[in-house]
């Protein structure tokens, strides 16, 4: 029975709440669907954690728990295969924390507020769909769904110059699919013996039977395809673009979530089903990465939008994630899921934080404001938390996260990975130059427009998004174990076929 297992749940709580926001005729009952069902997500992810860890506790080692797999199409032998492990895990709770943000972040959403909600959370369903998917083919699906709605969030609700960020990101992110679905099928026709082909990915990683060969060619292809959401540099531009005109709770699942899904590919599918390629190749990937940290950060210095600033950290904070995983060491990957969490959380916090101040402002840029501390000091405060957070203060996220990362990839002794770790150590500088410096502007120093006194500060449903965001990152900062326990035993099969 379908409905037997947990994990099928985060994609049929999305859809009836899809069909009851088709149903509802005004404001107070599409507030009521989305709160009611994104708060369903979060108590159900947090459930599936303490049940998580009590099964491994309890001596549970499989790859992946609460695994079930229903035929699908049979001549191609694709499943609705699902299974979580401890990484999948981390992820789903991440992106149910900022669907949830996200909706009090969109409490006056205007025009089209239906239309609104019911694009947002087609696009959450493509998110939770993928972490829990094992089998390549409806991983690749749940992946075009959280993408397609893309376009038309930006288009219709977004500002600035949406039309043509809308299309570039489409564009960008439909030419990243093709080198997937590419990737993809060649590991599908070499994925077991004597024509037995399957999608499963752990039974493509257990038959073990792409050659050294053709994992030279669908590698770099596959990594790529993942790659471009990840924003990896040369294919980061859509990114920024995108970023700054999506509206509020968007911006926050694109940089939260989405570009996760770049990450959590190249680590599930390029590294884990071909190792052989993992380690030969990994050095070039090593280089963009690190080009896409340091440039990045440099980039968000010179710019003056807010959004424009918080997308090139993202470039910057994402290409660290990317990195850490190439380093393939244990330590280092530890440091990449950190990242991933942290970035997806103090992201989201300042993606909202701007679409208030911008709300109220209607200005994002920086040479126009200051002096907002003595205006909106909530708003402020928290701010300066997110731009702590961002640049690695320890008792918050980022400061787990990098130092993981730091650590883990000064572990290989050859100089090549140690000049690397340097230079994206550096890139932790540069944050500090930015965002110190939009603190200094946006928060401090005479008011630059008068009618900004006249200004309020956040309402409730504003704080309670802001806080759920703080809580969070505070949360990993001063309690990290606790995650640590969640993803520690998901690297060992992937470290097994990296040493083999």
């Amino acid at each position: 029975m379908i409905f037997s297992n947990i994990l099928i749940y985060f994609v049929v709580i999305p859809l009836l709440m899809l069909g009851l926001l088709f149903l509802c005729r005004n404001m107070k009952q599409i507030r009521t669907v989305a709160v009611i069902g994104s708060t369903a997500l979060l108590a159900l992810s947090v459930y599936l954690i303490v049940d998580f860890l009590e099964l491994r506790a309890a001596g549970n080692t499989d790859i992946m728990l609460y695994q079930a797999s229903w035929m699908w199409f049979e001549p191609l032998n694709i499943h609705l295969a699902v299974g979580v492990d401890g990484i999948s895990v981390a992820m789903i709770l991440l992106s149910s924390i900022i669907v949830f943000a996200g909706t009090f972040a969109s409490w006056k959403i205007t025009p089209l507020p239906k239309d609104f909600f019911l694009w947002l959370i087609l696009l959450s369903t493509g998110v939770f769909g993928f972490f829990i998917s094992i089998d390549l083919f409806t991983m690749f699906m749940f992946y075009e769904v959280a993408l397609i709605p893309m376009y038309l969030l930006i288009g219709l609700w977004g500002t600035g110059r949406k039309e043509y960020s809308a299309m570039k990101l489409t564009l960008m992110l439909m030419g990243g699919s093709a080198f997937l679905m590419l990737g993809i099928l060649g590991i599908y026709y070499h994925s077991g013996p004597d024509g037995h082909l399957t999608m499963n990915i752990l039974e493509i990683s257990a038959n073990n039977n792409i050659s050294h060969g053709w994992q030279y060619f669908l590698f770099p292809i596959t990594f790529v395809g993942f790659g471009v959401l990840g924003a990896m540099f040369p294919f980061h531009t859509w990114s920024p673009d995108g970023h700054a005109s999506a509206p509020t709770a968007v911006s926050m699942l694109h940089a939260g979530v989405l570009m996760k899904l770049g990450g959590y590919g190249c680590f599930r599918v390029a590294i884990f089903l071909m190792p052989f390629a993992a380690n030969e190749l990994a050095w070039i990937f090593l280089i963009l990465t690190g080009v896409s940290v340091v440039y990045g950060a440099f980039s968000a210095c010179v710019q003056t939008d807010l959004k424009y600033i918080n997308a090139y950290s993202s470039v910057s904070h994402c290409g660290l994630v990317l990195f850490a995983i190439l380093m393939l060491s244990t330590t280092a990957m530890t440091g990449a899921v950190l990242q991933m969490l942290s970035h997806g959380l103090m992201t989201a916090l300042f993606f909202a934080l701007i679409g208030m101040i911008y709300g109220r402002t209607h200005t994002r840029d920086i040479r126009l404001m200051g002096g907002l501390m003595k205006i909106m000091p909530f708003l402020a405060v928290c701010y300066v938390i997110a731009g702590m957070a961002s640049l690695g203060l320890p008792g918050l996220s980022g400061f787990v996260a990098e130092m993981t990362i730091f650590v883990g990839s000064f572990q290989n002794d050859d100089m090549f990975h140690r000049v690397f770790t340097i230079i994206a150590c550096c890139s932790i500088v540069i944050t500090a130059v930015y965002i110190l410096r939009v603190v200094g502007k946006l928060l401090f120093g005479p008011v630059q427009d008068k009618h900004h006194l006249e200004l309020t500060d956040a309402t409730w449903w504003e704080r309670l998004s802001a806080v759920t965001l703080i809580v969070c990152v505070a949360g990993i900062g001063c309690f990290p174990n606790w995650i640590n326990e969640i993803i520690r035993e998901s690297f060992m099969p992937i470290i097994e076929v990296l040493t083999k």
